[in-house]
């Protein structure tokens, strides 16, 4: 069972309303909208006209925590409005405040502010670049990409990352029982010949895999996090081994271990039911532009994180990239801030010259930095899909930021969509010419938000039994824990 499926699994059918909550919010100020997390919206911005939806959480207040999320059908093709994952987010089990010795599963989101997150592939519908998901890399980022993005470590403290890299050597699985290491070639991706591939709750409900190769079913006590050998690691348990029979059902505290060709013997003669299995990974971090200079930029136990697109505001400085004409047109703009105190989510409509233009790159900078006070910044996917979500209501245009809004072409704000399948649009078909009567948001592959963190009901406690069942083409472990 993945992790966002302990509550049930359904679709809101979203009515087209205009949500009364983004009309009870004062003009002008910040309003808590959950303790330790306030919202503010701001117009006569300059370029005029122009609106802009931001929410701030505190850094310093420990009940609340950022988060990634991921449409419900899990990173592998999939795609779904922000405010669908945010609805089918709330009241999922995270590990936001467990540690080694006290492993905790059990706490709890209550989800309050959502955003669209990174760029995705039209075709295969999967996201661009890399992804950690509550502690687990979910999805690796580019080697040597030029840039990752945004980062929020279990130490509270938020990033942005420049240049990185794999090293062999320093993502392995690890066989105490027989003291040999296996280098993990890919993470939720399809299985490859020859290549030892590592399967996380994230993927989607299984593997997907055929019945020509290997698999090994490990149970952990944590999440397979960025965590450096030989220091740290994740810790699990082989609870099946699978030979010859693919597609495993992936729990939402498990992995998959799976091989084909060459590999299957080596990882079969390394694994048995019951047996302890260390999962270590490292992402090494190096300068924009040089991937073979150091950056000083630890990634180990980061709990969040989305690929970003333009690293605009580092350290107060604004970078325009004037270079890049996606840049330097004024178009709807989500990012994420943040200085010592608060991080900042935020979305900018455009597209309606009549109430918000959009936002040039160096123009979001100058906002973040002037009027909010950050100091980093990074911007996210933007045009139709740049969204806000507060308390499940979709507080911006996202009408117009797909429609291209122009006098009669107009809606009451905001509205959102019925549909129930994915309609992904091309630049053509969001002309003027073609305007939607049902106004949507946009699909896309992920997103960040801003959680309340409930206490855990519970603290999980691990055994382990050597009492096996063992069949002709599985080792299936019977014992409790």
């Amino acid at each position: 069972m993945r992790i966002y499926r302990f509550i049930s699994m359904f679709m809101v059918f979203l009515i087209l309303s205009t949500p009364t909550y983004a009309r009870e919010l004062p003009d002008g100020e910040w309003t808590p909208v959950a303790e330790g997390i306030d919202y503010q919206e701001f117009d006569a911005l300059s370029p005029s006209p122009n609106h802009a939806y931001v929410a701030r959480m505190d850094r310093n207040d420990l009940d609340v925590t950022l988060e990634s999320s991921i449409p419900h059908g899990g990173l592998y093709g999939s795609l779904e409005t922000v405010s669908g994952m945010a609805d089918h987010a709330e009241q999922a089990i995270n590990y936001w405040g467990s540690t080694f010795v006290t492993p905790t599963w059990g706490a709890r989101n209550d989800v309050v502010v959502a955003i669209n997150g990174s760029y995705f592939d039209f075709d295969t519908k999967i996201m661009t670049g890399g992804m950690i998901n509550s502690g687990w890399y979910a999805k690796r980022f580019e080697d040597c990409g030029g840039f990752t993005g945004f980062g929020w470590n279990s130490s509270r403290v938020p990033f942005i990352g420049e240049n990185d890299k794999h090293k062999p050597d320093k993502n392995i699985v690890v066989f105490p029982v027989t003291g040999a290491t296996m280098e993990i070639s890919t993470v939720n991706v399809p299985r490859v010949l020859d290549k030892l591939a590592l399967f996380t709750p994230q993927y989607a409900e299984s593997t997907l895999t055929s019945d020509n190769g290997v698999e090994v079913l490990v149970e952990l006590t944590r999440p397979a996090m960025l965590l450096p050998e030989p220091n740290v690691y994740a810790r699990g348990y082989v609870r099946e081994i699978k030979i010859g029979d693919g597609d495993t059902i992936i729990p939402f505290d498990h992995v998959v271990l799976s091989a084909k060709g060459a590999l299957t013997e080596t990882l079969l003669a390394n694994v048995s039911v019951g047996a302890e299995v260390r999962i270590s990974q490292e992402l090494t971090s190096a300068k924009s532009g040089n991937c073979d200079t150091p950056l000083a930029l630890d990634w180990t136990k980061t709990y969040a994180s989305v690929q970003g697109h333009y690293y605009f505001l580092k350290n107060g400085v604004v970078k325009a990239y004037d270079d890049d004409p996606n840049a330097i047109v004024r178009n709807p703009r989500t990012a994420i801030a943040y200085n010592d105190q608060y991080v900042f989510f935020i979305v900018v409509d455009g597209r309606d010259p009549l109430v918000s233009v959009g936002m040039t790159i160096e123009e979001l900078g100058v906002f973040a930095r002037d009027t909010l006070g950050a100091l980093y910044a990074v911007a996210q996917e933007g045009g139709g899909s740049s969204t806000m979500v507060v308390n499940g209501e979709v507080m911006n245009n996202v009408y117009c930021n797909n429609v291209y809004c122009m006098y009669n072409y107009r809606s009451i704000l905001p509205l959102v969509s019925k549909q129930t399948t994915p309609k992904l649009l091309s630049e053509q078909a969001q002309s003027l010419k073609t305007p939607y009567a049902d106004d949507y948001q946009r699909w896309v592959a992920n997103g960040m938000l801003m959680v309340v963190v409930q206490p855990p009901a519970f603290t999980s406690t691990f055994t382990v039994t050597q009492q096996v069942t063992l069949t002709q083409t599985s080792y299936v472990y019977t014992g409790p824990g």
